[in-house]
């Protein structure tokens, strides 16, 4: 290695080598340049920082570098001119180089960062990228193949510990839909009252599976043969919505055992949620109070008390259809005295009353954006009727449900019917 160590000390070296004397000239230094170009070639392959591996064309390995074989724990005899490469693969992975990585590569001539499995001597299995080129001679034939193998052992881990991640959150997800469905469940009566005289029926739809929605309604006796009965929206959705929709809900059939006048209901329902929650956070509601009470004629007389929620709709026996309005009406909970409109009206037989929180009108239903609206729903209301309170909450159920996701807000409905009396009873 003398000559080497000349060649890289100068003294004439290659670039005055032409005019050397015997002995320093040219030939020499070439050669111990070359020689130091070679094994440098060599320690590089040999040591790359990935794979190498060269096989006939039928896949005989006919050489293999030395951090190749690190990683799979073999002796370089006993690869080369003994083993194949997919000898080197997994069962999957063998399969997948068989099927699909050879053919491939034959009509390629290529294929670039394929994941494959290989097994190394201790069984231990190593995940890894493999790109792998076919080269050919002079004449064009193939002679060859040449691939380059990647440790993916750390995107193996990091594959891992996203599906890891990606499943703890769909199994938290599903379990707080889980306790959003219960916590939903209790702010709603479980079955509504059985009224004498009155077909009922009753709809909630859930906007999102993620998050408790704000709406509420109840119907429930009073003391002297009347009947309340509740809509309302809670501004707001979540635990702390929750909260309010369980304190105005009770609040309301309390206040209303202790005074029955709608108007008075609404008051009192007031007065707490703005001792409740004012300085702190404070929270409203919109929401419509009535009271049912059956008259001689087998009809009924509702008295209505509204605090900014939308109109009711009354669907009549004769095919008509029409708001109940309710002007000036202000949210419960923001102001210390709001102004609480009331109407009455009496429900004939055929007569449907339709009670519903904006969810509905304010969904959107088409791809420009545009919302469902209250003439919307008048209109369908029109074509309904006359129908059941059944008939109208099964035609609203399946409308949010045509919208799909253009429904971005919880929807309660509550409809009551005076229902048409039967043959014998006109008998």
């Amino acid at each position: 290695m003398s000559g080497t160590g000349d060649a890289a000390g100068g003294g004439g070296g290659l670039a005055g080598g032409g005019e050397g004397g015997p002995g320093h000239g040219p030939s020499q230094e070439d050669a111990s340049f070359s020689a130091l170009l070679e094994d440098s070639a060599e320690d590089l392959y040999d040591n790359a920082p990935c794979g190498y591996l060269s096989t006939l064309l039928d896949g005989q390995i006919a050489k293999v570098n030395a951090t190749l074989l690190n990683w799979i724990g073999y002796r370089r005899e006993d690869l080369v001119g003994r083993r194949r490469f997919a000898d080197l693969l997994t069962v999957g992975g063998k399969l997948y180089h068989e099927t699909h990585f050879a053919p491939l590569l034959q009509m390629q001539g290529e294929v670039n960062g394929i994941a494959l499995e290989m097994k190394a001597a201790d069984g231990t299995r190593l995940p890894v990228l493999v790109t792998s080129t076919v080269k050919t001679g002079g004449d064009g034939k193939p002679l060859l193949i040449r691939s380059m193998i990647f440790d993916a052992r750390d995107r193996r881990a990091y594959e891992e510990e996203l599906l890891r991640a990606r499943r703890e959150s769909d199994s938290e997800r599903k379990r707080l839909q889980q306790l959003a469905a219960t916590l939903q469940a209790t702010l709603l009566p479980p079955a509504l009252a059985d009224v004498p005289g009155l077909e009922i029926a009753a709809h909630y739809h859930i906007a999102s599976a993620d998050k408790v929605g704000g709406d509420f309604y109840d119907l429930f006796p009073l003391g002297d043969g009347s009947w309340g009965l509740f809509l309302g929206d809670v501004c707001g959705k979540g635990a702390a919505a929750a909260a309010i929709t369980s304190l105005a809900r009770y609040t309301l059939r309390a206040a209303a055992v202790y005074n029955p006048e709608p108007a008075a209901v609404l008051a009192n329902l007031n007065t707490v949620l703005s001792h409740e929650y004012i300085g702190i956070d404070p929270r409203f509601c919109t929401v419509i109070f009535g009271v049912l009470t059956p008259d001689e004629h087998g009809g009924f007389q509702i008295t209505l008390a509204s605090g900014g929620h939308p109109p009711a709709v009354l669907v009549r026996a004769d095919g008509t259809a029409d708001y109940l309005p309710t002007p000036g009406g202000q949210l419960v909970g923001v102001l210390p005295d709001p102004h609480i409109a009331t109407t009455t009206v009496r429900l004939r037989a055929g007569d449907t009353l339709l009670l519903y929180t904006d969810g509905l009108t304010e969904a959107h239903a088409d791809q420009s954006g545009g919302r469902y609206g209250d003439e919307a729903l008048l209109d369908l209301a029109r074509s309904l009727a006359p129908a059941s309170a059944t008939a109208v909450i099964r035609a609203l159920s399946d409308l949010l449900d045509s919208l799909g996701t253009g429904v971005d807000d919880d929807t309660a409905l509550l409809a009551v019917t005076v229902p048409r009396p039967t043959r014998e009873e006109q008998q």
